[in-house]
């Protein structure tokens, strides 16, 4: 249940985090423009939420599958995870803190084929989805390889974990989806209010991590504990 709500609040603040959100209400923008009822907006957005979790679960099932499929990778990771997991979640924190930079990995989408794939309707909608999923900024992507990755090989878990923390991602889109439904004055409230308690979220869960992770090395690295 730990492992869950961790996933789950993982994938919240993925969604919440300055980049993705940003990216989210664009996609949700692009998407509007091309419906004038709330319910096939609301539709399209949860379509849109929907790509990225699929994404996401199949970024899961690769990387953790693939890495637990192999007898001596899974035989090291059983015996040297808890070695492993200190030091990476400290780093992880350290990223979210904002101590230390990374830089954007994935790829970004040009601007003919947003507006190509917010036109096609529901399908569209899903693949615009899937693609921004791909565009890691830093914190997303320390998020989901520094922590999400580690906890499910952890927890031997490369189909649920992914899962919930690609609903985690999915639900603030749904949640905009709705607003933006209300009017665009509506989200511009929201998401300052938004980038207001993401800073505040976010540290929280950095120190938390790096207090986790230093507990995690103090007892599995250099045993004093």
């Amino acid at each position: 249940m730990i492992a869950l709500g961790t996933a789950l609040w993982l994938g919240i603040l993925t969604s919440i985090s300055p980049c993705p959100l940003a990216t989210n209400i664009a996609a949700v923008s692009y998407i509007s423009k091309q419906f004038s009822q709330s319910r096939a907006l609301l539709i399209s957005g949860f379509l849109y939420a929907m790509g990225r979790t699929l994404t996401y679960l199949t970024l899961g099932v690769v990387l953790v599958g693939g890495l637990l499929s192999m007898p001596q990778v899974s035989s090291l990771l059983q015996k040297y995870m808890n070695q492993v997991l200190g030091p990476v979640l400290v780093l992880a924190g350290v990223f979210l803190l904002d101590l230390v930079e990374l830089p954007s990995i994935g790829f970004s989408a040009g601007e003919r084929l947003k507006e190509r794939l917010s036109s096609s309707g529901g399908t569209g909608a899903f693949f615009l989805g899937s693609l921004f999923a791909l565009s890691f900024c830093p914190v997303s992507a320390a998020l989901f390889f520094g922590s999400l990755i580690p906890l499910a090989l952890a927890s031997d878990s490369s189909v649920l974990l992914p899962s919930i923390y690609g609903l985690g991602t999915a639900a603030p889109v749904v949640v905009f989806a709705i607003l933006l439904g209300k009017g665009t004055q509506v989200v511009g409230d929201a998401f300052k209010k938004v980038m207001r308690l993401e800073v505040w979220v976010r540290r929280i869960t950095g120190g938390v991590f790096v207090g986790v992770g230093m507990y995690y090395s103090l007892v599995y690295i250099f045993r004093v504990i």
